[in-house]
């Protein structure tokens, strides 16, 4: 049986209006875009804890461009083979590929030796056209952020149930982050002498889609190594695969059950949704992006985590432009109360 969840006052609105404000001549689209949040204040710059709302027309921040006086972290490459992955090796699982690639941002700053902040990313999420380590040159060099070195890892292969990447991103345990604490992390540490820390609040874990989801994971069976999470588009739905008899219902569990009954956790969590993302017309709630991430919100301030939950009109399933627009200031705001590790 389900635990019944308050969703966030202004989610109600999409059961109670959005056949009377819209008639019953709508598209199933067009009445899901209408009864979400838009009520929700506006994200604005420095907003706190809490729930908001961004809307079209999305632009790139400005931290998105390179700025010319601003000094350039190292980027560097590398691939993993699965066949010495003692956590991941050549499963055979739809998609597998032989190889993984890892692109690892150091920035100008750094001071060898000493311990970095680690942002950790999957599906190497903003390595593509360096758009990550463009932000972080900007936002480190202006003392918004501290000295993060950034390692974007790809997925072993595949999507969706039965696939390698479904296996990595969508099962519900500690697995992923004990993968990267003892074959990616080493070899980063090893070949470009970097000395990450050891403190779990100076590391922080970012995806999108089923990346979020194990970004969650990550922090959530490790907060021993990870207190700082930030999703787009997280998939807190039934992907699991193959199926875990401890938690049948997949990522949706942690707001159906596991948040609620579990101590509060040392995380910081930031994460968005888009008004059109996947399945968001669709009755079966649990394969309903939207619906996880209102839940996952409400489930998240009930029990008093520091929370900030971005609701994006008219936005698509990890969406480009919102992405874009957003991740400076959510970065900005994933880590705030940050200190230096001793």
């Amino acid at each position: 049986m389900r635990a019944a969840l308050s969703f966030p006052l202004a989610a109600l609105c999409l059961i109670a209006t959005a056949y009377s404000a819209l008639g019953s001549d709508a598209t199933p689209a067009a009445q899901a875009e209408m009864a979400r949040p838009a009520s929700l204040p506006a994200l604005t710059p420095g907003a706190g804890d809490g729930d908001y709302l961004v809307k079209p027309p999305y632009a790139p921040a400005p931290e998105q461009t390179p700025r010319p006086q601003v000094p350039k972290g190292r980027i560097v490459k590398f691939t993993l083979k699965a066949a010495d992955s003692k956590f991941y090796p050549d499963t055979g699982l739809r998609g597998t590929t032989p190889t993984r690639a890892v692109t690892v941002y150091i920035p100008s700053q750094y001071v060898p030796g000493t311990p970095a902040p680690l942002l950790l990313t999957h599906d190497a999420m903003g390595a593509r056209n360096d758009q990550l380590p463009i932000m972080l040159d900007n936002l480190i060099a202006a003392h918004r952020l501290p000295s993060i070195v950034a390692v974007m890892v790809a997925s072993g292969g595949g999507d969706g149930g039965g696939s390698e990447r479904g296996l990595e991103y969508d099962t519900v345990s500690g697995k992923y982050a004990e993968f990267i604490e003892a074959e990616v992390l080493p070899k980063v540490a090893r070949d470009y002498h970097v000395t990450f820390t050891s403190d779990p609040d100076d590391r922080a874990t970012m995806g999108g889609s089923s990346g979020g989801a194990v970004a969650f994971t990550m922090a959530w069976f490790h907060p021993d190594l990870y207190r700082r999470v930030l999703t787009y588009s997280g998939t807190y739905k039934n992907n699991q695969s193959p199926k875990n008899p401890a938690y049948p219902h997949g990522a949706w569990e942690y707001h159906e059950h596991l948040i609620a009954g579990s101590a509060p956790k040392p995380l910081r969590v930031w994460l968005e949704v888009g008004g059109n993302d996947h399945g968001a017309t669709d009755a079966d709630e649990m394969h309903n992006t939207v619906i996880a991430n209102l839940r996952m919100a409400a489930a998240l301030k009930a029990k008093g985590y520091h929370y900030q939950f971005v609701y994006a009109l008219g936005a698509n399933h990890v969406d480009r432009k919102v992405v874009a627009q957003t991740l400076p200031q959510a970065l900005e705001w994933l880590w705030q109360g940050y200190t230096p590790a001793r």
